[in-house]
């Protein structure tokens, strides 16, 4: 069992930054593939970001070159470094974990441990 918690998130104006960290606590001795997943309101929850137990890194095509995903494990936090945002990165962001080194499907279906959300405005 992992428990996951996000910090607080922000509003920015389109083009400013803003970075999410997210505490892991519970059983962090586990291979975990982890994730961060946005939800607009009235869109699905999609994927944004995943990093395997190995540090390697993948993206969805909306964020990538402006989205960067890392972690650092002594201190069991994952982050998401957010540049040049647009007013469509608008959503809910959670951060997510699965059991396994590899991360496969960026899809919320395969994640089994989510923390509670963190709102994220980004205004024109």
């Amino acid at each position: 069992q992992v428990r996951l918690v996000e910090s607080e998130g922000g509003s920015v104006q389109a083009g400013g930054s803003l970075r999410l960290s997210c505490a892991a606590s519970g059983d962090t001795r586990s291979t975990y593939c982890m994730g961060w997943f946005r939800q607009a309101p009235g869109k699905e929850r999609e994927g944004v970001a995943d990093i395997r137990t190995d540090g390697r890194t993948s993206y969805a095509d909306s964020v990538k070159g402006r989205f960067t995903i890392s972690k650092d494990n002594a201190k069991n936090t994952l982050y998401l470094q957010m540049n040049s945002l647009k007013p469509e990165d608008t959503a809910v962001y959670y951060c997510a974990a699965r059991n396994g080194f590899y991360c496969g499907a960026r899809i919320p279906s395969a994640f089994d441990y989510w923390g509670q959300g963190t709102q994220v405005t980004v205004s024109s």
